[in-house]
């Protein structure tokens, strides 16, 4: 091989040999593309112990049935009681008369009885609040409770079979013109020739009053009338709770199981009532916190 070739075939060497061993160049940083901005999740509506029994009343099917089934058992009744001379739905303690000969009348509660509060019920859910006498009374004036289901035609069947009808409340004095224009409004029926509306702070000569308990003005419908029925969602539309605890409450029905569906007949109500405070011992007074332990611990597992 002459020196010519070598020196070529040398430098040929070398090249590939550097080429081996070169590095490529790195490649340039990747760029990071931006996540997109999380969407702030929407906060849900605060937890309300009334939500379920708002809903209830106001949606469900079963309630309405519920009602117009009581109403239509009620009618029945009606009649039978109106030909039975001795019959009576004063509690015992309440009767102060003979009842045989006197006019006939029927005793009703008016709030979850005969009219629907549950739009006030529902503000309550959707404001986050509890009741209070103010916003109530406003419901009130407002005068927009409708009639709840069979009410209407249970109480203008009374009428039209010559039976005085009563509507026993707990409703303050000064609600007394807003009540009667919303119940004359509905179409209820209300005598003219008698005080049919019984509201809180009705005065009963010779009889004590006793909290906010109807006994006292179920005396006075007694006094000049034989009721036939009386209807409620409490039961302090049927005879005085004095022991407002659970078995303060069964011990005041005890002697009275077989007069429910007969002269007496429940409406359902589970979005308020003297129930709920006979758990925690009617200490409104503890934080909510406190009172719904206390109910949580009533209940039966």
């Amino acid at each position: 091989m002459s020196t010519l070739r070598r020196l070529i075939l040398t430098a040929a060497v070398s090249l590939l040999a550097a080429c081996a061993t070169t590095k490529a160049p790195p490649a340039p940083p990747a760029v990071a593309t931006p996540a997109p901005a999380a969407t702030p999740a929407r906060a849900g509506p605060a937890a309300n112990d009334n939500l379920n029994a708002v809903a209830w009343t106001q949606t469900a099917v079963e309630h309405d049935l519920v009602y117009r089934e009581v109403y239509r058992q009620a009618s029945e009744k009606l009649l039978l009681a109106l030909k039975d001379r001795n019959w009576d739905a004063l509690p015992r303690d309440a009767r102060k008369n003979r009842p045989r000969g006197l006019k006939p009348a029927v005793i009703v509660d008016i709030d979850e009885t005969v009219l629907d509060n549950s739009p006030y019920q529902a503000r309550l859910v959707r404001d986050g609040k509890s009741f209070d006498e103010y916003s109530w009374s406003q419901w009130c004036r407002e005068k927009a409770a409708k009639a709840l289901p069979g009410a209407l035609e249970f109480t203008r069947f009374a009428a039209r079979h010559g039976v005085t009808v009563f509507y026993l409340s707990n409703r303050a004095q000064d609600l007394n013109e807003a009540t009667l224009d919303n119940l004359r409004a509905v179409g209820f029926p209300l005598s003219a020739d008698e005080t049919v509306f019984l509201g809180l702070g009705t005065v009963v000569e010779g009889c004590e009053q006793v909290g906010s308990e109807k006994g006292c003005r179920r005396e006075l419908v007694g006094r000049r009338h034989r009721v036939l029925l009386q209807l409620g969602d409490q039961l302090g539309d049927f005879v005085d709770v004095l022991a407002n605890t659970p078995q303060g409450r069964r011990d005041a029905v005890a002697g009275y199981l077989d007069w429910f569906g007969e002269r007496w007949f429940v409406l359902p109500n589970p979005t308020y009532g003297s129930w709920e405070p006979a758990l925690f011992n009617n200490e409104w007074s503890k934080p909510e916190s406190a009172r719904r332990l206390e109910k949580r611990e009533n209940l039966r597992y």
